[in-house]
């Protein structure tokens, strides 16, 4: 094959999700359960009873984003994401870059999550039922299951995660229901919500956290290929996603705070933050849901594993389809359509990690996690600084009939709100890694190197065959705006 040659186009599974399936593979990733039991009594610890009010702000200017970002989406058919939406909006150069920011990025978070999995299997495991063995092996038979849906029919995947996500925000709506009708401790109030105590010196910590518990909304473009009557599925569930968890996040915040009352849910939130969800349901409801609860932590940790899973893989069989990685990552099984190569390959390296981590003896929680983690936050939240500022250069000569506000003023807005989230994540690096300087400042570097070696990627690219170069991210994309 010459390499100007056009490559034959090769597609993923159509027609198979719908906006509820999208949805919950985008929510999955977010890990709601995990978010609240282990994330949310930091922000109260932070921010204190206006904590709530922080998730609702970035749900905020992430449906902000999303106005524009689903415009663009009408015209971008390939399952790049990312990487499509910056090749065509900035250039293929700069899309280059971010497709390796998204490998990078979306590798870190789901292989980190894993010592998520290990962490949480082995305690509850213990401590229900007596089996107690090393977190890496829990880790990796999570490694198995994942790559076993995931190398499976999409639609398989749908399902699983439906059944999870529902249990895990069933067993905090139940919380949730209990604490209201029997009136809190207290009595019930919406103090949290009062602007003195939102808008307080605690914000930008929230903010921090709140971001980083959004990543993986924007996966909804990743499924396009995929989807049911793709041109109104996406849209609908990039906006159904945003307002699911920023509602529900925030008001899952509130109840906890209702549930101990404001004085007593400070105090817990830093003298026992990790048994606040748990102690809370044991006495509105019952000792055998804060049983269940500990149980549907580690379904809650399987789900999001195989959201970024799915991802990833997908990400990975765009890039193969361009050549920009090598074709046999791209095949696709012949049975389930599903790009079953990377799967694989992106399983195997996850255990590589987590056999290096349990070798050198690393804590699967604080270095596995949290220091793996963190450099796919930054590099999510600055792609979609990426994708906001190509949303409004590929509508800057053409609106294509949206209005002013849609395709300019919103991703505009959401540009400089991304920005400013940047500049807190990295600046409060310490609570997302509960680490020093020097960690922080490797971990926080991960983004500005991946994304200098994709540059440096597409100019040898450009160099050794610029119609290739030129083609990167427009494969099924409709033709850019007139000149």
């Amino acid at each position: 094959m010459k390499k100007s040659e056009t490559l034959p186009t090769v597609q993923l599974q159509g027609g198979v999700l719908g906006t509820a399936g999208i949805v919950f593979f985008v929510v999955a990733a977010a890990a709601p359960l995990l978010v609240m039991a282990g994330v949310a009594p930091l922000a109260l610890n932070i921010a204190g009873i206006g904590a709530p009010g922080g998730y609702i702000l970035a749900g905020l200017a992430l449906g902000v984003f999303a106005i524009g970002f689903t415009a663009m989406s009408k015209y971008i058919h390939n399952a790049g994401a990312f990487y499509a939406y910056i090749s065509v909006g900035l250039g293929p150069r700069w899309g280059l870059a971010a497709a390796v920011l998204a490998l990078v990025s979306y590798n870190a978070l789901e292989i980190g999550i894993f010592g998520a999995l290990g962490y949480f299997a082995q305690t509850t495991m213990a401590d229900l039922v007596g089996v107690d063995l090393p977190w890496g092996l829990w880790s990796l038979l999570g490694v198995g299951l994942v790559w076993f849906l995931g190398s499976r029919s999409v639609h398989l995947g749908a399902r699983f995660l439906i059944l999870l996500l529902t249990a895990e925000t069933g067993i905090l709506v139940l919380l949730a229901g209990a604490v209201l009708f029997q009136g809190g401790a207290v009595g019930i109030d919406v103090e949290s919500f009062a602007p003195s105590n939102v808008f307080g010196p605690g914000l930008g910590g929230v903010l921090t956290l709140a971001f980083a518990a959004f990543i993986g909304f924007e996966a909804t473009a990743l499924y396009r290929e995929e989807a049911k009557d793709p041109a109104r599925t996406v849209p609908r569930a990039t906006y159904i996603a945003v307002a699911f968890l920023g509602l529900f996040y925030a008001f899952m915040v509130w109840i906890i705070i209702q549930a101990y009352g404001p004085d007593q849910a400070l105090a817990l939130a830093a003298s026992d933050p990790a048994g606040m969800y748990f102690n809370a349901i044991e006495q509105y409801v019952g000792g055998w849901a804060s049983t269940l609860m500990e149980l549907l932590i580690i379904t809650s940790i399987l789900a999001s594993l195989l959201a970024f899973h799915n991802a990833i893989t997908r990400y990975v069989f765009a890039l193969s389809r361009e050549r920009v990685l090598p074709r046999a990552l791209g095949k696709l099984h012949p049975v389930y359509k599903s790009p079953y190569v990377a799967s694989a390959v992106q399983s195997f390296l996850a255990m590589v990690v987590i056999v290096v981590f349990v070798i050198i003896g690393a804590d699967p929680y604080l270095e596995l996690l949290l220091w793996v983690n963190s450099p796919g936050i930054v590099g999510i939240v600055v792609l979609q600084v990426m994708a906001a500022a190509a949303v409004i250069a590929f509508f800057w000569k053409d609106r294509r009939g949206h209005s002013v506000w849609r395709v300019l003023i919103a991703p505009a807005s959401a540009l400089l709100m991304l920005v400013y989230a940047t500049y807190l994540i990295v600046d409060q690096m310490e609570l997302i890694t509960a680490a020093g300087t020097a960690v922080n400042v490797v971990l926080v570097a991960v983004t500005p190197v991946s994304l200098a070696v994709g540059w440096l990627l597409g100019s040898r690219l450009e160099r050794r065959d610029p119609a290739q170069f030129a083609r990167l991210g427009t494969t099924d994309v409709d033709a850019g705006p007139s000149a």
